[in-house]
């Protein structure tokens, strides 16, 4: 399916349990930089949360996986405005009853962004691995892994995967405070991190998980950012906590 974000089409998919009820809640789940809505611990997340009772819609943001868009010419207040949309359709869902979010890495940065956003919306954030040192680092010269003057930014600020990315990326990171995304988010907040995280340091698990109101944290020991080993103790935690949430 495709949901049109400004003339924008993102590529998405909306999946519910066999024998659903009439109505159930939703959780939508957004990939990571460079990632799309086929990888395998977002489609493991979205089948725990099939599990659990829950309806889950994944979607492509910009620049990714078969949605519009460039690669080079996505950034953080582009992702935002395509999680608005997304939450914004599953609010016309009929069947949906609360809906919660979730997010890896990038795309668990949005969960805390967006979240914050629509806080009166939103019923639960899921960030797992939340890459929320984006916009640190970048006031500091640096985008994951790609080192420039943060000062007098470069048209293009380097490449991943052979995909260039343009500098744009990085003036707008570099106004984003995660701190005031935080503070605007009272529900209930589910971290999972990896304590092995090659991509994304471990300490801002930790420190997410302290920021928030009302926070569960998951450590995921010896494993790395994309779960590459104990996949199952991420999607146990997910179904432990979404199992709270609707007892």
């Amino acid at each position: 399916m495709t949901i049109v974000d400004d003339g924008i089409r993102l590529n998405a998919k909306l999946e519910r349990p066999e024998g659903s009820p009439e109505k159930q809640p939703l959780l939508i789940i957004i990939h990571g930089f460079t990632g799309h809505i086929e990888e395998r611990h977002i489609i493991a997340v979205s089948e725990a949360a099939k599990e659990m009772g829950f309806a889950t819609l994944r979607a492509d943001m910009y620049g990714h996986g078969h949605s519009d868009g460039a690669f080079k010419d996505h950034n953080l207040y582009k992702w935002l405005n395509n999680a608005l949309t997304i939450i914004d359709y599953a609010r016309t869902l009929p069947f949906v009853t609360d809906i919660y979010l979730c997010g890896h890495s990038q795309g668990g940065l949005m969960t805390m962004m967006a979240g914050a956003l629509k806080h009166d919306v939103i019923k639960g954030l899921l960030p797992l691995s939340p890459a929320w040192m984006i916009p640190e680092m970048a006031r500091k010269g640096e985008v994951l892994g790609q080192t420039f003057d943060p000062d007098h930014i470069p048209e293009i600020i380097g490449s991943y995967h052979d995909m260039e990315l343009k500098g744009n990326y990085a003036r707008v990171a570099q106004t984003i405070h995660v701190e005031e995304y935080i503070d605007r988010y009272d529900g209930p907040v589910l971290v999972v991190h990896g304590d092995a995280d090659e991509a994304v340091p471990f300490e801002y698990g930790v420190k997410a998980s302290k920021a928030y109101k009302h926070c569960d944290f998951v450590v995921i020991p010896g494993d790395t950012h994309c779960y590459d080993y104990h996949l199952e103790m991420v999607t146990d935690a997910v179904k432990e906590w979404l199992g709270k949430q609707i007892s």
